[in-house]
């Protein structure tokens, strides 16, 4: 890798983190993303049939997206160029440009590698569209970011996407044997202080190679167990965005689990946005939400339950309050379920949108004045409480609409008798409707 630290204005024997003098050297050397480069996977197919498209790599970060960049334009021929959208322009772009342009009128291909691609703008991505149209450039863009979000449809049509995957047990062990070779000696480390180890690194192979050469600076006779490790290196912190994809896909996880009534992983994603720095007020608001949504009058007092934790947890704050939310949690995973009040919703807005001129039936209307009882307002009403049962079987629907059934309880919990009971007058309402 002499030509990175030339470029860096670096010789070959200036200090190197471990990280770099183990960046592989061939796709072969390449771990945890068999699924694409294996000969199967389909880059490797590609450099197979020895031609290589534009492609997207999405994943999170330290799985090898730059490395991967490199060495594809190693195997492929292709003249390496590297930018970031963090610190690149349109200036930087368009010199790019001209120097594939020169390449390719001599013969020889440009892979251009761009990090970060989603932070160009609009304007900027559109700006690759016609040199990838015409072949001048090999467009790699690397991105944690969910390209079906951040990135122009036009150049997602010119490109593949690949999803490299977070680094696991097995990748980073070899990772991990690789340092021990390079550094001639086994890394002082007892059986669960290796695993240990590689769970710190949450998959982020860079950060797992940092780690790792953290720990063999150290000057120890005895092999370092779980718990030294935990005592001395700090946890990779977790990859969680309060504003973008992980942040969606995590309260959508906790919702779906508590909709599935798991208490135990609802809990899980509770803590893991906790971990990740979330609101625990977003996180109440969404507990408040799927009372209503999910559980509903199957059991009422889960909507009194978040109501109330929401309170305790305004009046004490993290982490004291935290717990109360926990219990919610637990509550509404626990809980019998229903969507009945939410398709029941859903369903009567769709109706009042589609009939929102039709007056109430002159029957339940009030007449306070003379002319509005000679109008036939409040003509043949019935007063509920004076029926029999407490229930006359009125229309209640403005006349010329046909009766709704919106609710239909599902019968868990305190539905059954709410059930019974629409049932029961439903029936009245149709010996009232023969009569």
């Amino acid at each position: 890798m002499s030509d990175l630290f030339s470029a860096a204005g670096l010789t070959d024997d200036a200090p190197r983190p471990l990280a770099d003098r183990l960046r592989p050297e061939t796709i072969e050397d390449v771990v945890g993303q068999d699924h694409l480069l294996g000969a199967e996977g389909p880059i490797g197919r590609m450099l197979a049939n020895g031609r290589l498209a534009s492609l997207i790599l999405w994943g999170p970060p330290g799985v090898g997206k730059t490395t991967i960049a490199r060495l594809l334009a190693k195997r492929a021929g292709l003249e390496f160029e590297q930018l970031s959208a963090i610190f690149s322009g349109v200036k930087d772009l368009r010199a790019i440009f001209e120097k594939a342009e020169g390449r390719r009128a001599a013969g020889k291909g440009t892979l251009l590698f761009v990090d970060e691609i989603h932070r160009f703008n609009r304007a900027q991505q559109d700006g690759f569209l016609p040199f990838v149209e015409r072949g001048v450039v090999t467009l790699v863009g690397a991105t944690t970011e969910n390209p079906s979000f951040e990135l122009n449809s036009a150049l997602l049509s010119r490109t593949q996407v690949m999803v490299l995957k977070r680094l696991d047990e097995t990748a980073l062990g070899k990772l991990l044997v690789r340092a021990e070779a390079h550094l001639g000696k086994p890394a002082p480390l007892s059986e669960d202080g290796r695993d240990a180890l590689m769970a710190m690194a949450d998959g982020d192979g860079r950060y797992f190679l940092n780690l790792v050469e953290e720990v063999f600076s150290w000057s120890r006779v005895q092999p370092i167990d779980a718990n030294g490790l935990m005592a001395a290196l700090q946890k990779r912190a977790p990859a969680y965005d309060k504003d973008r994809e992980e942040h969606y896909n995590l309260i959508s996880a906790w919702h779906k689990a508590t909709r599935g009534s798991d208490p135990d992983a609802a809990l899980y994603w509770f803590c893991r946005m906790l971990e990740g720095g979330e609101d625990p007020l977003f996180l109440a608001r969404r507990m408040v939400r799927a009372a209503s949504e999910d559980i509903g009058l199957a059991d009422p007092t889960a909507l009194m339950i978040c109501n109330e934790a929401v309170a305790a947890y305004e009046r004490l704050g993290s982490p004291e309050g935290e717990l109360a939310l926990a219990q919610a949690v637990i509550h509404l995973a626990t809980a019998p379920k229903s969507n009945a009040a939410y398709t029941a919703y859903k369903a009567a807005r769709a109706a009042a949108r589609e009939t929102g001129s039709l007056a109430p039936p002159s029957h339940i209307l009030n007449a306070p004045t003379k002319m509005m009882k000679q109008l036939g307002y409040g003509a043949n009403y019935q007063y509920d409480h004076d029926a029999e049962g407490q229930f006359s079987g009125q229309n209640y629907f403005p006349d010329g609409m046909e009766r709704q059934s919106f609710y239909q309880p599902k019968g868990a919990g305190r539905e059954g008798p709410i059930r019974e009971k629409l049932e029961q007058w439903a029936k009245i309402r149709r010996e009232r409707a023969k009569g």
